[in-house]
């Protein structure tokens, strides 16, 4: 199963650049995207293939866990310390849905 990174996590990117900060609720709470050209070496880095396959990490939340993407596009917060796909717990349906939590400066 290959996980590709969603269009919508490009387009806010493109638009919003590389958000780190916090979300409006608790989980995560914080946020730090990955630079596309990152997440390749990054998850070659902490092993995802291995660890978690069926999984593609995107960003960090500062506290020992990652932010993945399924193959569905569903977003995932999978601890570091422990990491495995059944560790994964749900937070969002999309990155979209995700990126509403995201307490953005008004502009």
């Amino acid at each position: 199963m290959t996980v590709t990174l969603p269009d919508d996590l490009k387009h806010f990117i493109a638009e919003h650049g590389l958000f780190e900060g916090f979300t409006r609720n608790d989980s995560p709470g914080y946020v730090e995207l990955w630079s596309i050209e990152d997440i390749p070496q990054e998850n070659t880095a902490i092993e995802m293939d291995v660890y978690a396959p069926g999984f593609l990490a995107f960003a960090g939340n500062g506290g020992g866990e990652v932010l993945a993407f399924d193959a569905n596009g569903a977003v995932y917060m999978i601890p570091l310390i422990g990491m495995g796909a059944e560790q994964a717990i749900k937070i969002a349906d999309s990155f979209a849905e995700f990126a509403g939590t995201f307490e953005l400066n008004a502009e």
